[in-house]
């Protein structure tokens, strides 16, 4: 049975979960714009967008550890806390996604992505945007879930887990779209692995908020 009053003992790790999402969120348009400054020919900015990621996901590292290093151990929660640090894993790992794709585009200059699929990636990261969004909002419907208990609530929760789910599935298959065309249009192997790895890269963002949305999911269920 679940005691309303254990809800004040989860206010303050969820807090801290909503303040990193609220990171994870302040990501995605900047990484949106990383992206688009490295093929357009004219911006010269991309390593000021990357080291701004960089920072944020600095930033929502210190909460992750604060999370860790405050969550109650001697005392019942209302969840598995297990399950809850394995949440805040994955939510981590959608900034480590953003991270290291960006990472991936430094490493070779803007022209080894073609003209050709240019309108393609900027579709697969407009693809992956939504979960960004998505994320924080379960957070948050989350945490009201968490304090009073509230079977509305929890549907709510629940129903924003399927929006994240279909949106991965849009992004993945943009992501597969992309990889066909690279290997009908890109001749050089360096290029073609470059190419498929980065579509790979951002494709794991998506990745990422799913599988913190079924973790999410298999907490309300306990």
């Amino acid at each position: 049975m679940r005691l309303p009053f254990l809800s004040f003992i989860m206010a303050p790790t969820f807090r801290g979960i909503q303040d990193h999402a609220e990171k994870v969120k302040e990501c995605a348009w900047i990484f949106q714009q990383a992206v688009e400054c490295h093929v357009n020919a004219h911006c010269e900015l991309f390593e000021t967008h990357r080291n701004e990621v960089i920072r944020l996901e600095s930033e929502a590292d210190t909460i992750k550890n604060r999370i860790r290093a405050y969550l109650p151990r001697e005392i019942l929660m209302p969840v598995d806390k297990v399950l809850l640090l394995k949440y805040v894993k994955e939510q981590d790992e959608i900034l480590d996604a953003v991270v290291g794709a960006l990472a991936w585009i430094s490493y070779r200059n803007r022209e080894f992505i073609p003209a050709d699929l240019h309108k393609d990636f900027f579709l697969l990261v407009d693809a992956v945007m939504d979960p960004f969004e998505e994320i924080s909002r379960m957070v948050a419907e989350a945490m009201k879930y968490f304090q009073r208990f509230s079977e509305n609530r929890r549907n709510k929760v629940k129903e924003i887990i399927r929006t994240i789910r279909q949106q991965e599935h849009e992004a993945d298959k943009v992501e597969e779209m992309i990889i066909q065309k690279a290997f009908e249009s890109v001749t050089d192997p360096i290029s073609l692995f470059h190419v498929i790895r980065l579509a790979e890269s951002i494709g794991a963002i998506a990745n990422h908020a799913e599988n913190a949305g079924d973790i999410m999911r298999a907490m309300l269920a306990r």
